[in-house]
């Protein structure tokens, strides 16, 4: 099975060493970020530095001012690698080591932007806006993560793309100094939590049978046992319509499906057009429950596998998960790539990636992907080496 690590360029820049170290993992492509999202990063081998902060949402190379000249909103550049284009020189680098080199691009997830332009941001049924998650109901928004696409994805040197956030963002974030954690919210909370009431979204839930203010009175209503300390609910889809009703519950997946489908379309199609390479592929990263939001939107898997070249799959967890994520794409054709954390501090297990891995495959997986070469351990990186070996063997 081909098998991709994921790197920022910050691992690889001004350390002379990596490209050859993620080589000698066994792996045959690096999934290389181009456009990522705030973050605070540990690098455990960089010869000169330990821990990067990236402190807002920006692209990894230079943005092409023609592309961007009088648009009110452009990408940011980092500043916190060295050189005009990081992507470019750790790209290189790598391939001088044998591997393959995709782009991996974060889109729906920019808190930076949302805070300076509250306007396109999620706002959910209480008002509060969410200025990580901008609203891709907004005809705004779908322009610039369009454009972003076609420019962040197609860097020199890529062969492909995996593209992140492709969809809707919601409630749920991983946010400096988090204290949401006082009420327990399943996922039908969740759901309810990341609907959006802005004026686009108002009128996507008319045209879908719905009274905005109706369903903003609703979801309050529903959430009203869960902040009272009921506890979390039914688990998936059937628990939004026990808090919300099945009717209108499936109305508001309607509308969303309609803005992330027709989102995922446009996307993949200007990516397509803007790539040099012949036969570059583009993937998103995914799940197939469609009311999921975040990192891995939701998708419908028969439509998605019709307009992209295939998904990449959050696997990370134990059998029961990795089935019920793997098993809606099992047979459909196209690339289904199983994510994997190796990170053991994070959650992840890389000595049991050569057992998980096969259990993927036995579900449909073709390719495997590693979270993150960049972010693990010397220990975690020797289970991985090891565990290819004998993948491979």
């Amino acid at each position: 099975m081909k098998t991709s690590a994921f790197l920022y360029p910050w691992d690889v820049v001004g350390d002379p060493d990596a490209a050859g170290r993620i080589a000698g993992l066994g792996v045959q492509q690096v999934t290389l970020a181009s456009a990522y999202h705030s973050t605070r990063a540990l690098t455990p081998r960089h010869p000169t530095t330990r821990i990067v902060t990236a402190p807002y949402a920006a692209v990894l190379y230079p943005p092409d001012e023609k592309r961007w000249s009088g648009r009110e909103r452009a990408p940011r550049v980092q500043n916190w690698t060295p050189g005009a284009d990081p992507w470019a020189v750790a790209a290189e680098a790598l391939a001088d080591a044998g591997l393959q080199v995709h782009s991996w691009v974060v889109l729906a997830h920019d808190s930076r932007t949302g805070e300076e332009f509250p306007g396109i941001s999620v706002v959910n049924a209480y008002g509060d806006r969410y200025p990580w998650a901008p609203c891709i109901g907004r005809a705004d928004v779908r322009a610039h993560l369009v454009e972003l696409a076609a420019e962040a994805a197609t860097r020199p040197g890529a062969a492909g793309t995996e593209l992140e956030s492709c969809g809707w963002y919601g409630f749920a974030h991983l946010h400096g100094h988090d204290k949401v954690q006082g009420v327990p919210l399943g996922e039908a909370a969740q759901y309810l939590m990341s609907l959006c009431f802005c004026a686009e979204c108002a009128e996507g839930y008319t045209r879908h049978g719905l009274d905005p203010d109706g369903l903003r009175a609703a979801v309050r209503r529903a959430l009203e046992p869960v902040w009272a300390g009921g506890g979390p609910g039914a688990a998936g889809w059937a628990g939004v319509e026990e808090l919300l009703g099945a009717e209108r519950a499936a109305a508001t997946l309607a509308w969303r499906r309609e803005a992330a489908r027709t989102l995922q379309e446009a996307v993949v199609t200007a990516v397509r057009e803007e790539a040099a390479a012949p036969g570059f592929q583009v993937l998103l990263h995914a799940d197939p429950a469609f009311h999921r939001t975040g990192a891995n939107v939701g998708v419908d898997p028969g439509h998605i596998l019709s307009v992209a070249d295939g998904v990449v799959l959050p696997c990370t967890g134990g059998d029961t998960a990795r089935e019920a994520v793997l098993g809606p794409f099992g047979g459909r054709g196209g690339v289904v790539a199983a994510n994997f954390g190796v990170v053991s501090g994070m959650g992840g297990s890389p000595t049991t990636l050569e057992r998980d891995a096969a259990h993927a495959a036995s579900l449909g997986a073709t390719e495997l992907r590693l979270y993150h070469a960049g972010l693990a351990s010397d220990a975690d990186l020797t289970a991985v080496s090891d565990a290819l070996v004998r993948i491979a063997g």
